[in-house]
């Protein structure tokens, strides 16, 4: 339970050692926004006894009967759509994760609590509960929550029904918190019990990084490019949502370099090469246009002459004797 481990995580052992010290635990809660700026925040004493059966117990029980029923553990990359499985990946690989807990466990100086007036919970993404063993804070753990804002209930427009009546919702904020299992982190090992959910709160698209990793290793083999010092094709790639999308169904190859770049002349775009005849990549605005060129993503309107982006692409049946052309659905850039 210690997140300096670098050991693998045996869940069953975990929720057989879990189970029988549960009631040692201590734990604190925090907000995390769409950026993963966590906010401190606290819980009144009525609440004490939800907590734990919500982010701790239905865990453990989860597991706990799933290992006389043959749960087996599965890496999250790996997965083939097996039943009765439960995923599992690392901390390293969710970079969204890692830099939240290292904020928690190492910016805590910085972490302020939360405040709807400042900060307002229409923002908030996710819930973490932090656990750690009376005594041995080293031991430690967290479960982690998507919040929905359908689940939000605001002040100001909100009712209560109390003793038969109707009246003003009093609280600035309420909330349905989930009671489904989703993200349990243990040392460096994520366990997602919901994988929707945890794909949903860290944005891990591992099936779609896979399918971009392979595409940038074809890109690299087919294009010279040259990047800025510290950058590479694969982070842009990463960081550049629109051309990870892209790079789906890219069929690589198909526009050659020197097609590129007289492609781009073409459509006045700036896209500049070095003395050597490499494509220069200087941030994620170079790799948009660079794969916007070699997927034939610009057009010159032969009505208008104004210049389009295409936002997307149907191939039109060429005329009875002719040769495939046309792309059509356009929209401003």
């Amino acid at each position: 339970m210690n997140t300096t481990d670098t050991e693998p995580t045996d869940i069953f052992l975990w929720a057989n050692h879990a189970d029988a010290i549960k009631n040692n635990f201590d734990v604190e809660f925090f907000l995390f926004n769409k950026n993963y700026t966590p906010y401190a925040t606290r819980f009144s004493t009525e609440l004490a006894s939800q907590i734990k059966p919500l982010f701790l117990f239905d865990y453990i029980n989860f597991v706990t009967l799933g290992a006389g029923t043959g749960l087996s553990v599965r890496e999250y990359e790996q997965y083939n759509g097996e039943e009765n499985t439960l995923l599992k990946t690392t901390t390293d690989k969710v970079g969204r994760a890692e830099t939240l807990l290292h904020l928690i466990e190492k910016e805590r100086h910085d972490i302020v609590e939360f405040s709807e007036e400042e900060h307002e919970f229409k923002r908030i993404k996710g819930i973490v509960a932090r656990f750690t063993l009376k005594d041995e804070p080293n031991r430690t753990f967290y479960s982690v929550k998507a919040l929905q804002q359908s689940s939000v209930l605001k002040g100001a427009t909100a009712w209560e029904f109390r003793e038969g009546a109707f009246g003003s919702f009093k609280a600035e904020v309420g909330l349905k918190v989930p009671s489904d299992n989703q993200v349990l982190i243990i040392g460096k090992d994520i366990f997602a019990f919901n994988p929707a959910k945890f794909e949903t709160l860290f944005q891990y698209e591992y099936k779609k990084l896979a399918v971009a990793d392979e595409k940038s290793k074809e890109i690299s083999e087919k294009y010279d490019l040259a990047f800025a010092d510290g950058l590479d094709l694969e982070s842009l790639v990463r960081e550049k949502k629109k051309v990870l999308n892209k790079l789906q169904k890219l069929e690589v190859g198909e526009i050659t370099q020197e097609q590129a770049l007289e492609y781009a002349d073409e459509m006045e775009l700036d896209l500049m090469v070095d003395d050597n005849g490499a494509i220069i990549i200087m941030d994620g605005n170079d790799l948009d246009t660079f794969i916007n060129l070699i997927n034939e993503d610009y057009i010159t309107s032969q009505v208008t002459g104004k210049r389009y982006e295409i936002k997307s692409k149907k191939l039109l049946s060429p005329p009875e004797g002719e040769a495939p052309r046309g792309i059509v659905d356009t929209e401003n850039n």
